[in-house]
């Protein structure tokens, strides 16, 4: 009988390690993200996965491993050559650009627009007029999904902590994302717009393909999106499965949620 090999990981993380002098934020970590999957990423305050998803988008090199996307080793690359290949990263903290609009934002993010010159703003203004007319039809259509549309025109830096998070969002889908990482997208947001981010994520990643990883402390949104979900704890993987087995680990329940078997149970 023939046995398909199993799929290639569109992410691996090979015993990566980062010191700042005699400290280990990570210590020989090691998982794997295969397309199509949303992963969960979970710990304490310092358990360092925001010091993790550094190194995946390029922030900073690792001390030790290699982290490779799609088999090719990119262990070290800068951010902007790791968004040519498709991953992006959200922060914690919006970064929005809070003077422009939020149909401003999103039309900044796509790489390589042909006005970006002065001489095509010169001699090539048909092309130039035309990509920018399709790139904000595109960036419409993300803020109708993203149900902003009706704040197109408000500064983003008016938004409320969940819509800058979706706003953020919308930037990663105005690019040819496969990857993205979101860090806490439910931090600091209220139960109706962390709806409307679950939803969002569900169906980017279930009628676009889009890959996910997802740092966050809010337990249910982990065990709606998530399977499987990586549990850190000083630096590196505690383990990592389903969200039901995660929730009875007495590892995790004793390195995480502080709390007994019985108690979660």
């Amino acid at each position: 009988m023939i046995v398909n090999p199993p799929a290639q990981p569109l992410l691996s993380i090979e015993h990566v390690t980062k010191r700042f002098g005699g400290l280990s934020a990570v210590d020989d970590c090691s998982f794997a993200l295969h397309e199509g999957s949303i992963t969960g990423l979970i710990g304490p305050n310092g358990a360092g996965k925001t010091t993790l998803f550094n190194m995946i988008a390029g922030t900073f090199a690792p001390t030790a491993g290699r982290i490779l996307l799609d088999g090719d080793d990119v262990t070290g690359l800068p951010a902007h050559q790791l968004f040519e290949r498709g991953l992006v990263r959200t922060f914690q903290i919006p970064h929005e650009f809070h003077r422009m609009t939020c149909l401003e934002n999103l039309l900044l993010v796509p790489e390589g627009q042909v006005g970006e010159t002065l001489w095509n703003a010169w001699l090539r203004w048909r092309r130039v007029r035309g990509q920018e007319r399709r790139l904000r039809e595109r960036a419409e259509e993300v803020l109708e999904f993203l149900n902003l549309h009706h704040l197109r025109d408000m500064l983003a830096g008016h938004l409320s902590g969940g819509q800058k998070k979706l706003l953020e969002l919308g930037r990663t889908m105005m690019t040819d994302a496969r990857l993205v990482l979101l860090d806490e997208p439910g931090a600091g947001v209220n139960k109706t717009l962390l709806g409307d981010i679950a939803r969002s994520i569900r169906t980017l990643n279930e009628e676009r393909g889009y890959t996910f990883c997802i740092i966050e402390h809010d337990m249910d949104l982990i065990a709606a999106l998530c399977d499987p979900v990586v549990v850190m704890a000083e630096g590196t993987v505690l383990t990592e499965g389903p969200m039901a087995e995660i929730r009875t680990n007495p590892e995790v329940l004793d390195a995480y949620l502080g709390a007994s078997t019985e108690s979660a149970a």
